[in-house]
This record gives structure tokens, sequence and C-alpha cells, in this order.
């Protein structure tokens, strides 16, 4: 399943956005600053992460799925493990509990079984957003 070093590209043009309460507020900003990009995929989110972004991106089209907890982690795995995601951006909070965390490793052990990028901080999915824009403005 893994492709040889430089020769990533995206399959598939949806990308999934999840953000542990704690880090909601920089997914938000996330979004409002790569909104242009954004703009350009199919997004999916967690409900509560997708509802802050619609909130203070309204032009950005979000399929909502259910909050984490409540089975959301698990629909993205399931997009996921039916080659429906193309990126995960999951900024994770480190430091709190979280109750439902066997859902939160199950999902990203999807994405890195499956071999899709996945951003866990705001660093790093930066650092793929930005990349896939250039991806996109090459192919325009």
């Amino acid at each position: 399943m893994a492709r040889p070093l430089g020769a990533w590209r995206l399959t598939n043009r949806t990308l999934a956005l999840v953000a542990h309460d704690r880090k909601k507020d920089a997914m938000v900003a996330f979004a409002e600053r790569h909104r242009e990009t954004l703009r350009r995929f199919d997004l999916v989110a967690t409900g509560t992460t997708g509802a802050q972004i619609v909130a203070r991106c309204p032009d950005l089209a979000i399929t909502r799925l259910k909050s984490g907890p409540l089975g959301g982690d698990q629909q993205i795995g399931a997009l996921i493990a039916e080659g429906r995601i193309g990126a995960l951006f999951f900024f994770v909070d480190p430091l709190s509990p979280h109750p439902h965390d066997v859902d939160v490793k199950a999902l990203m052990r999807l994405a890195l079984v499956y071999d899709i990028p996945m951003a866990l901080n705001p660093g790093t999915a930066a650092m793929v957003i930005e990349s896939l824009a250039v991806a996109e403005n090459a192919n325009q």
C-alpha cells in the first residue's frame, strides 16, 4: 500500500476535519486562513467542529457527521476504509483525557493503514494544505 517517496498525490478530493474541544478554535482559525484552498475540495467534519467552522466560514460547504464521541470519528474512519477520504486534519489535544480515546486511536490507525496524509496539529496542517494548493495550481 505504501507509495515510493515523492510519488504521493491526492487520489480523493475529500478532506476530513476533526478537532478535540480545546483545539476547535485552532481548527476554525486554520479553516479561515486556508479557506480559498479548502473551498476547492469536498469537506467532511465531525458535528461540532463542522458547525464551528461553518459559523465563521459560511462559504465553505461542509458535510457534517455526528459529533466525535457520538460516532463521528467512526464515520470518518469508515470513509477512510472505503477510500473516500484523501487527507485527515485532526487537531488533537494531547493534554486532556478523552472518553472516546479508543475511537480516536482507531481513526488515526486507519489513516496510517490506508496511507493518507494526516495532520495532527496546525503546523503540519499548514504544510499539507499548502502542498495541496500548489498541486491544485499546477493542475489548472
